[in-house]
């Protein structure tokens, strides 16, 4: 009878068995990488082979294997860990929701396999493969890092490396939603579209007209030939598709072009000011009370629509005082802003208080009065009991032509000062591309200055307008007696905000 085997040597026997299993499979392994190119299925019993459910779109049955396999035979693929992560299940949920959505535009014949396609903002390739797995070929992603096979880099995000003309077809993502600079992209866009191709674009925003509006003007060369809503089920957020398609001779437009001299008013203007608080018709009996109390009534345009796909975001303080009388108190404190950085502009022409700027970051002074044309002024500082200012004791000034007559005489002192064309300065600043709000607060200057933004057209240029109109109200001091200051009427302040918003400008009564 042979001795029974020590418990030391049947453990060294069960690890060599082991061991040789395990070199089995990894053989088997290289050899399915080496041979099929990193493909592999149930029947290799690979160890990375891929269990992905069948592409769910309608006239499509090929699994998700099957397609990867179709795919790297067009880019070449040979990474194993290219194909495990094309196949993943995160990866396939993604590039399912786009071959869906592509699809729908190849039956409504905005995309064809014979097009030449780029996806602008498309980091990891979801929409690339996506094209090729519904048989689009010749595709491309273009993001700030390359993803190969899938993604070239732009090195520049906004300058593609392509020529002009290039594609017949072009699907933003979600680049332009997050984007500071939406016009850069879209001259590029624009730039490397071959006329009478089709642009897509996919967004969170532009669910209300405003914003889709703003989003049209990023691409001046093009016109919207539909948008819809599209739901991705593990997405909260709902997207919308908005198809563009470009014009015949369509040249990018300068960003500082601008040469309205009329508003058109355009359903999103439309829109908005029917949802805007309705203007006080009967003059306040103590207005002091009833237009401070009004602010709190203002349908801000930001709190009815997006105020996405602008170029830039900024806010112009005509007569502003202190830093903390309006911008300071009001606008950096209220207003609602998107989550948007506003560049400020205060126009102060009371040098009182232009020391107190130059320690104000992102706020430009400029010391002079908002004006018709550029000349020199009078300026005058009201000591009126009935309306005075309690900033730093001193009363609220008001301009005026030198030489010109005035109905009442001003107790406080005089001095000269520079007068600009605050017209022209507004078109040379902004452009329609940017969101321009304004607070105009001028002491009776607003009956020379609003005439003077229509008849240049800079009106148009304005989203949001807070205005106070100056006229011979009741005075506190006084019960029955109206202020010798001024001598519009409440009845020409109500014409002066009814044409405003009659011509489609988002106006509100400011104190």
């Amino acid at each position: 009878m042979e001795p029974a085997l020590k418990p030391s040597s049947v453990r060294n026997l069960l690890l060599r068995a082991l061991l040789f299993i395990v070199s089995v499979f990894l053989l088997r392994f290289v050899y399915v990488i080496t041979v099929y190119g990193g493909s592999c299925t149930a029947s290799d019993y690979c160890l990375l082979s891929s269990q992905a459910e069948p592409l769910a779109v309608a006239g499509n049955a090929r699994g998700s294997a099957a397609s990867v396999s179709v795919v790297s035979a067009h880019v070449g693929l040979g990474s194993s860990a290219t194909s495990a992560l094309w196949t993943s299940r995160e990866w396939r949920k993604v590039v399912e929701f786009y071959s869906a959505m592509l699809q729908d535009l190849v039956v409504e014949g905005f995309l064809s396999p014979a097009f030449k396609c780029l996806c602008v903002g498309s980091p990891s390739g979801y929409e690339v493969l996506a094209l090729k797995e519904i048989g689009i070929s010749d595709a491309v992603g273009v993001a700030r890092k390359r993803a190969p096979p899938l993604v070239v880099a732009g090195g520049d995000p906004l300058r593609f490396p392509f020529k002009n003309a290039t594609f017949d077809f072009i699907l933003v993502g979600q680049s332009l939603d997050h984007s500071k600079q939406p016009v850069d992209i879209a001259a590029e866009i624009e730039r490397t579209m071959r006329p009478h191709g089709f642009l897509a674009v996919l967004t969170a925003s532009a669910a209300d007209v405003y914003s889709l509006q703003s989003l049209a003007q990023l691409f001046p060369g093009f016109i919207n030939v539909r948008a819809r809503e599209i739901n991705y089920s593990d997405s909260p957020i709902s997207l919308r598709e908005v198809v563009f398609r470009k014009q015949e001779g369509a040249n990018i437009v300068s960003s500082k072009s601008n040469s309205h001299t009329e508003c058109p008013i355009h359903e999103n203007k439309l829109q908005i000011l029917q949802s805007a608080e309705p203007i006080i018709q009967d003059e306040p009996l103590k207005p002091w009370i009833a237009l401070k109390r009004n602010i709190h009534n203002v349908k801000y345009l930001p709190s009815i629509a997006d105020i996405s796909f602008k170029q830039r975001y900024i806010y112009v303080d005509v007569g502003s005082r202190s830093y903390g009388s309006s911008i300071g108190s009001w606008f950096r404190k209220q207003y609602p802003k998107q989550n948007h950085t506003f560049m400020i502009y205060a126009i102060e022409a009371d040098k009182a208080f232009h020391k107190e700027y130059a320690t104000k970051k992102g706020v430009t002074l400029l010391p002079f009065a908002a004006w018709i044309r550029n000349e020199t002024l009078t300026f005058e500082i009201n000591n009126d009991p009935s309306n005075h200012d309690v900033e730093k004791g001193r009363g609220m000034g008001r301009i005026r032509p030198i030489g010109g007559s005035g109905s009442h005489v001003s107790t406080g002192s005089v001095s000269a000062i520079q007068g600009f064309d605050f017209a022209a300065w507004l078109k040379r600043t902004v452009t329609e591309r940017d969101y321009v709000v304004m607070k105009m607060d001028v002491e009776g200057t607003e009956f020379d200055l609003i005439p003077r933004l229509f008849e240049t057209g800079s009106i148009c240029l304005i989203d949001e307008l807070f205005l106070e109109c100056h006229y011979n109200r009741w005075q506190k001091c006084c019960p029955g007696q109206r202020s010798p200051k001024y001598k519009n009427t409440y009845g020409e302040c109500l014409k002066l905000f009814t044409s405003l918003r009659n011509s489609g400008v988002l106006v509100h009564q400011w104190w």
